[in-house]
């Protein structure tokens, strides 16, 4: 694969799919509070290093304090830990009770920001014989190498799984919750049904209850509903919660997360005039995106795309676009799983992204798979 360091922007672009991420390639400031700031219409990608290489089936990845990374292993229940100068990998242990198959395995990981737990404890959501489930562990670097996690303590289960549409991000918000988005299973009438932990979008407490003020109903962990497959959460400055979500056979979606709204699958895809439902801020064709993580940094959404091998920036101005998305890195290192916001990279203007050549669906070649580090404006 090519290795530009800097490259331009264009704007989304036409087409249908058949489903999530079919295989194959195509090449490879301030203001008032009241007048919210807008991101520049334009702006850039630069690739400053490829971190490290060699990774299979990467999904996952959480930044501990200092600045290395912890990496998952969707098909071998691995964790990873990166040296963020070096690249060098730590095997930290195996997560006991992943099961993968299809697009489920060893998926999303947390790490608690602040506090006792910071570094100390590691969340992890994964596909097991049964369900799709959230636990934490104990996280000690001082012991061996791959006898690093104690044992998994479940905190929630019971999220439909399938070959399909497992969903798989979690991340801690600026609340301190726990949040998670889930997929339908492959059944849309789950994502309907608010007793179903399919098609959410959930909130927790550290230990897995439902966080209570602030969620719809307090004694549940369903936040927002609707939903097909969320693979991407992150929130921008003002504390909004965003999300990236596969559509079907047409568009794919950015939505902005508000507590007890209903997003429509699988009544509507993309844009629609039910009132019943709230539209996404963006939406793209099924064969530009295919979309899983998502980041916010220096005001824009990056948005990680599998089967349309690209990173897609939406600068924003408030709750709304600023202007037209822009894509990146097109065709440059084939499937794009997971974006990451890199605090400490020049002040903040960071991303850390995360190929996916090696999930069954890619063209890996030499190298594949890796962690990227950008600096983005």
């Amino acid at each position: 694969m090519a290795c530009a360091l800097a490259l331009s922007a264009g704007c989304s672009g036409g087409g249908g799919g058949t489903g999530d991420e079919p295989s194959g390639k195509e090449s490879r400031s301030s203001g008032a509070a009241s007048t919210p700031s807008a991101a520049p219409a334009k702006g850039s990608v630069k690739v400053v290093k490829i971190l490290t290489t060699g990774l299979k089936t990467p999904w996952g990845l959480a930044p501990l304090p200092g600045g290395d990374l912890l990496v998952s292993s969707r098909d071998t229940g691995k964790i990873l830990r990166i040296d963020a100068d070096s690249g060098k990998k730590t095997e930290v242990g195996s997560v006991p009770g992943v099961e993968p198959g299809g697009e489920g395995g060893l998926m999303g990981l947390a790490v608690p920001p602040d506090g006792a737990q910071a570094g100390k404890m590691v969340y992890a959501y994964f596909t097991s014989a049964s369900d799709n489930r959230i636990v934490r562990m104990v996280y000690d670097d001082k012991k061996e190498p791959g006898d690093q996690l104690g044992a998994p303590d479940t905190i929630l289960k019971g999220i439909p799984k399938s070959e399909i549409h497992n969903g798989g991000r979690i991340a801690f918000g600026p609340d301190k919750m726990l949040y998670a988005g889930t997929g339908d299973s492959g059944d849309g009438d789950l994502a309907q049904d608010k007793k179903s932990l399919g098609g959410k979008i959930l909130r927790m407490t550290p230990e897995g209850e439902p966080a209570g003020h602030g969620n719809p109903e307090p004694d549940s962990v369903v936040y927002s509903w609707g939903h097909r497959n969320v693979q991407g959460l992150d929130w921008d400055r003002e504390n909004r919660l965003w999300a990236s979500e596969f559509g079907q056979d047409t568009w794919d979606e950015l939505n902005l997360i508000e507590p007890g709204k209903n997003y429509g699958w699988p009544d509507a895809e993309g844009k629609s005039d039910d009132k019943r439902f709230r539209n996404p801020v963006e939406q793209w064709h099924t064969d530009v995106a295919s979309p899983s993580g998502l980041a916010v940094a220096k005001g824009s959404v990056w948005m990680a795309g599998l089967r349309g091998e690209r990173l897609w920036r939406i600068p924003l101005k408030g709750a709304e676009p600023a202007a037209a998305p822009q894509a990146f890195l097109k065709g440059k290192y084939g499937r794009l799983r997971t974006v990451v916001a890199d605090h400490g990279t020049g002040g903040g203007d960071g991303l850390w992204l995360v190929t996916s050549e090696t999930d069954g669906r890619g063209s890996p070649e030499k190298g594949d798979d890796r962690i990227l580090r950008l600096k983005v404006r």
